[in-house]
């Protein structure tokens, strides 16, 4: 392990001087080019701030739908094969039509909003009562 400032503090610290300091000073292209880059500093950051919390709710949710009590990967590597494996028993199922009507439907909706919102999170920059993902 590092120590500080963590990968995370430094990717705020470049996102806070280019939010503060950096857009304010230029115009046009420059200026919307450095708030974009502002941007994907914070999405980095958000990812890193949310993937272990994310990762473990979607695989338990994946193993509710699957029947599958395996405990998660330490590994971030083979967490995220892992994932793809259930992600990919569950398209499966769907494609068999398991998922067309009845209760498994409504949990695969369940999760699938949960899980979308986990993402839009990620890539979306927090707002005080930003909305929520539609209800089927």
């Amino acid at each position: 392990m590092n120590d500080a400032p963590s990968a995370l503090d430094l990717l705020r610290s470049v996102e806070r001087f280019l939010e503060d300091t950096v857009v304010g000073e230029l115009q046009g292209p420059a200026r919307y080019h450095a708030r974009v880059a502002a941007n994907v500093l914070a999405i980095v950051a958000r990812e890193i701030e949310t993937e272990d919390a994310h990762a473990a709710a979607e695989w338990e949710r994946l193993g509710r739908l699957l029947d599958d009590a395996a405990p998660l990967p330490a590994d971030r590597v083979a967490r995220g094969q892992g994932l793809r494996v259930r992600n990919e028993a569950l398209a499966q199922r769907i494609r068999a039509g398991d998922a067309d009507a009845g209760p498994f439907a409504e949990a695969v909706l369940a999760h699938l909003r949960a899980t979308i919102d986990e993402k839009m999170d990620v890539s979306r920059p927090p707002r005080v009562g930003k909305p929520r993902s539609p209800s089927f």
